[in-house]
């Protein structure tokens, strides 16, 4: 039993603490006792003593073959990546002189994306002269908003970042 690592996992020899608490193999607490005292132990089982717990007081430590338990903890961070959902973030960009039609289009498209479980970033882009009508057309966003009611919740209202209006939807749960 030579003290070799592969991770952050201390084991056998590099464990340099006065005392731990031990767990044995089959999950059962074997109490607190001195790390020779848990090597003597792991070592008449014919596996290692694995430290997997370094902050606690005292240090918690396993008695575990190294090789089985890092493919459990590996299959483990698997099995919880695959559950993961991630959320894209989507953008739909309006003009101020945009016409009905066109506005229907974007939020079916908008509606489509919301549906797949992305999230949708509205961008209003003022070019030129339209910047000095800003005000006057939040009630585009606040129509598309509208449109899409059935299925979406405004996330962050309608808000001016330079030359655009950004508003941000999310899928009503």
């Amino acid at each position: 039993m030579e003290g070799k690592t592969i991770s952050d996992l201390l084991i056998n020899e590099q464990i340099r603490d006065k005392e731990v608490r031990v767990i044995g193999e089959d999950g059962e607490q074997l109490g607190i006792m001195s790390v020779k005292e848990a090597l003597a132990m792991a070592e008449e089982a014919g596996v290692d003593l694995i430290k997997i717990a370094p902050t606690a007081k005292p240090p918690v430590c396993k008695i575990a073959d190294y090789g089985k338990f890092k493919y459990e903890q590996t299959r483990r961070e698997k099995e919880a990546k695959k559950k993961q959902k991630v959320i894209d973030v989507k953008e739909i960009r309006l003009s101020p002189n945009i016409d009905t039609n066109d506005l229907n289009t974007k939020s079916n498209a908008a509606r489509k994306f919301l549906t797949k479980g992305d999230k949708v970033k509205v961008t209003l882009r003022f070019r030129g002269r339209e910047m000095a009508h800003m005000n006057s057309s939040k009630h585009i966003l606040d129509d598309f908003a509208e449109t899409l009611a059935d299925c979406a919740v405004v996330e962050k209202a309608p808000k001016v970042e330079g030359r655009s209006m950004t508003m941000f939807l999310a899928e009503k749960r």
